[in-house]
Order: structure tokens, then C-alpha cells, then sequence
């Protein structure tokens, strides 16, 4: 059983194996955390953008990379430090659009059957997931940019149980749920 952990830290700087990021199929990254991937895995931003462009990314869908381990130049000396996949985590069809029930689950669910094979055979034992796209509270998401119907959904009550539900049956990995400071937490609170 999967161990998850809620926590403040930076996710750019953990040392997970798996990094967990929430995209939307348009190919537009406006959160910063989610901007500054883009210069820090390069293979990756390549390979999500044209997936975005050729219309071949769905919601509720999860794009896994092997990322291309550097082997000279500046780069090498921290690769140490940098996750061996990243996850697309496609849970949006715009960037300010909030977040459908069916799409995260969805987008859980085929994030749970690619990480099994590499929790099983590739030793993946820490995963880190950025939280913020999931949680529409910021001041300038305003109702004009979302569409009609479009409820974002609750951090408390909605996204972190669907996280608990089909996160932790994953076997023997322990996966920190990076949030944004504005969610209080208690230090270092691990779920059951």
C-alpha cells in the first residue's frame, strides 16, 4: 500500500523518482512551477507540446517520459537529484478550465497502470505530484474565464479523496502531494 504525504516543500527540488504534472491539452503552461519544467526538462515539454499540437493527448488521460539522462555538460552534476519519468497528468482540456470529477479520475486511473510495471520491475519507490493546478482558489480565476457549469472542484471534500482512493493501492511507494502554502497542513501529515 502506497504511503501519501501531504507537504509545503518544493517539488522542483525533491528527489522523487515519478514527477506528477497536471496538464491541460491545450499545451499551455501557465502555473509557474509547471513554466519553469518546461526549460528544466526540455525532452519533456517537446514531447507533451507535440503531443498537444497533433490533437493526440485526451483528458483523463496520462502521458508517461523516460527522461534522457545527461551525460556531460552542466546538467550532469545534479542529475542525481532528477526524476527518471515524468507523468502528464492531462486533467483539463484549457489551462482555465478547473477540473472535472470524471477527467482526475480518469487521468488517476491510467496514471495507476503505468506506474505499476515501474513500481513492480523498475525499483520506483518515491513519487512527487504538484497539487496547485488542481486547486482553483487563486484570485484571478475568475468565473469569466470558466465555462458554464464548470464547478472547480473542492481540495478537501472532492481531489485529495480521489488521490487516497486510487493512489494509495499502489504497492510499497511513498508519493508527497506538493500544495500550495494557502492549504494548511500539520507538519509532515502522512494519509491512512
Amino acid at each position: 500500500m502506497a504511503i501519501l504525504q501531504l507537504t509545503h516543500d518544493p517539488i522542483l527540488t525533491s528527489n522523487a523518482q515519478v514527477l506528477v504534472l497536471p496538464v491541460n491539452t491545450a499545451g499551455t503552461l501557465l502555473d509557474p512551477v509547471l513554466t519553469r519544467t518546461k526549460t528544466l526538462y526540455p525532452d519533456n515539454y517537446q514531447r507533451y507540446h507535440r503531443a498537444c499540437r497533433d490533437s493526440s493527448l485526451l483528458v483523463g488521460s496520462c502521458l508517461l517520459h523516460k527522461r534522457q539522462r545527461e551525460s556531460a555538460g552542466l546538467g550532469a552534476s545534479s542529475n542525481g537529484n532528477q526524476p527518471s519519468y515524468i507523468a502528464n497528468l492531462v486533467i483539463s482540456d484549457h489551462p482555465y478550465h478547473p477540473t472535472r470529477e470524471q477527467w482526475l479520475t480518469a487521468a488517476l486511473l491510467d496514471l495507476q497502470q503505468q506506474l505499476l510495471p515501474l513500481i513492480r520491475y523498475r525499483g520506483i519507490r518515491k513519487i512527487a505530484l504538484l497539487t496547485r493546478p488542481l486547486i482553483f482558489n487563486n484570485p484571478q480565476d475568475s468565473e469569466a474565464k470558466n465555462p458554464p457549469n464548470a464547478v472547480p472542484l473542492d481540495w478537501h471534500s472532492e481531489t485529495l479523496p480521489l488521490f487516497i482512493r486510487h493512489l494509495q493501492v499502489l504497492p510499497k511507494v511513498r508519493i508527497d502531494l506538493h500544495l500550495p502554502k494557502n492549504i494548511a497542513l500539520e507538519a509532515n501529515q502522512t494519509l491512512n
